[in-house]
């Protein structure tokens, strides 16, 4: 849970949501758990659009529902990890959205005193307490006719607070991130399947055929 103005305070007026800064807004984080319990049953009763990621196709279908069922007479709108604005720039950042609503822990290279690796370019990554770098970050929703001016901003969980800690993630997940080392940090109570795994480390033109091999891809029943 966030308010915009905890967002566009970290940024630069180039990343800033165009919303009052009272306005309310969630950050919707996937669990490994998704891949079972929302990605394979979406698979098997909706028909795929073939140039459409099929996460995110999963990702939009379970937010049109959520918006339908649980928000009916609210505006929401549903901006997701993947938009950009025609210049390319990512509508928003996810990562930044997800540590100032206290969802996980963006570790960057600035939490580190004195770090070792001078000119060279260092991206930073969200870790989360209970899964670890086991998630993924989806979407954000913003309700944009609810203000909420009394809300207390909470801090997420600094899940690494020594410097070695954080030095071992950042170079685990610049240099060697395909290993998916870095996703073990800390101890995760949850991490993806092995098939989940798999999916992920294809690459995304192979994933269709890969879910065909599968016998994941089911057409609509016809009426």
């Amino acid at each position: 849970m966030s308010k915009v103005s905890w967002y566009n305070a970290v940024l630069e007026p180039t990343f800033h949501l165009p919303y009052p800064g009272d306005t309310l807004a969630f950050v919707v984080l996937s669990a490994p758990s998704m891949f079972e319990k929302a990605f394979r049953p979406f698979l098997s009763q909706q028909k795929l659009q073939s140039l459409r990621d099929p996460i995110d196709q999963c990702v939009a279908y379970h937010m049109a529902l959520a918006k339908e069922r649980l928000f009916p007479s609210l505006k929401v709108d549903v901006i997701y990890d993947y938009e950009l604005h025609p210049n390319r720039r990512p509508k928003v950042l996810m990562q930044t959205a997800a540590h100032v609503s206290g969802a996980a822990y963006y570790y960057q290279r600035r939490d580190v005193s004195e770090d070792p690796w001078g000119k060279r370019k260092m991206y930073g990554v969200c870790i989360h307490p209970r899964f670890g770098g086991w998630f993924a970050i989806r979407a954000v929703l913003v309700f944009t006719e609810v203000l909420a001016p009394e809300l207390e901003q909470i801090l997420p969980i600094d899940c690494l607070p020594s410097r070695e800690d954080r030095i071992s993630l950042l170079e685990n997940f610049n240099f060697n991130w395909r290993d998916g080392k870095y996703r073990d940090v800390l101890p995760a109570e949850e991490k993806y399947s092995g098939d989940q795994t798999l999916y992920f480390s294809t690459s995304p033109a192979e994933r269709l055929k890969l879910l065909e091999l599968w016998g994941q891809l089911h057409p609509i029943p016809p009426c």
